[in-house]
């Protein structure tokens, strides 16, 4: 009959053979999943590899659907104008608003001239896009565009966003080339309710109620909006044709959900000039 030392040598050896056993185990459960880690990996890597060779090699790389064709209209809309003109002169605020874009000191406010017109020239990459300022319409916004205009804030700057169906405009003015840049400084709306927009008009862009900066948008065609963005002047004849030719170019479609995209064909402006 065992001993009680012989008893717990025994248990002592039984003890040491399970943990072992179970250090084994668990040896080799590491090594399963480590070893599926790997295969895993190895197979995202083999993936990207064969995906990457199939797009770069075998397949055609993705396009975007054809956009149909841009139906521009021909006449240019009626002159826009004031049902009462202004008072002359008015008042003109320019509040700050975050960084700006690129470095501009803001326009002096107080008193600016509600008459006369100012002869402005956009200079692109596309060929030359003559505007006429009218002060009667937006005094504070032609003081504030001849402002920027002659600081050189425009100069290098590209349009961001065209679009082509429902609302025809193309939209500038924005140092970041992201549609979120401005000139450091806001200013109020210069609308009216009898405002209505068409080919050829110039008008601010915004982010709501009198939050103008430095973003417009040149209307080639239709523009069936509210009468919320200011309208400050005219597009000549030439100067639509070279935004015709970019919006016959399409667009990425990289804003969908407010309309159109980067234009096709960049839009980049070498040189703004006014003579005010």
């Amino acid at each position: 009959m065992p001993s009680n030392e012989q008893r717990r040598q025994a248990a002592k050896r039984k003890l040491e053979r399970q943990m072992q056993r179970r250090a084994e185990q668990a040896k080799r459960r590491r090594v399963i999943t480590i070893g599926a880690t790997i295969v895993v990996v190895i197979a995202i890597v083999v993936g990207v590899f064969y995906f990457s060779r199939s797009d770069g090699e075998s397949q055609p790389a993705a396009q975007q659907p054809p956009q149909p064709e841009v139906t521009i209209p021909t006449e240019l809309a009626p002159p826009p104008a004031r049902p009462a003109p202004l008072a002359d002169p008015v008042s003109c605020t320019y509040r700050p608003d975050g960084q700006p874009s690129k470095p501009v000191q803001p326009p002096a406010g107080g008193e600016v001239s509600s008459k006369g017109t100012v002869q402005a020239t956009i200079e692109t990459n596309e060929g030359a896009i003559p505007l006429t300022l009218d002060r009667s319409l937006a005094p504070c916004t032609v003081n504030s565009f001849v402002h920027l205009a002659q600081q050189s804030f425009y100069d290098g700057t590209d349009c961001h966003r065209i679009s082509t169906e429902g609302l025809q405009m193309l939209q500038c003015g924005d140092p970041t080339g992201q549609g979120t840049g401005g000139p450091g400084y806001a200013f109020d709306d210069e609308t009216f309710p009898e405002l209505q927009y068409g080919r050829g008009y110039l008008a601010m862009a915004n982010s709501g109620p009198n939050t103008n900066g430095s973003q417009f948008f040149m209307v080639f065609g239709d523009a069936p909006l509210p009468p919320n963005y200011t309208v400050f002047g005219t597009i000549a004849p030439e100067g639509l044709k070279v935004v015709d030719d970019v919006a016959r170019a399409g667009h990425d479609n990289a804003f969908a959900s407010a309309g159109g995209g980067h234009p096709n064909k960049k839009v980049t402006f070498t040189k703004v000039t006014v003579q005010a």
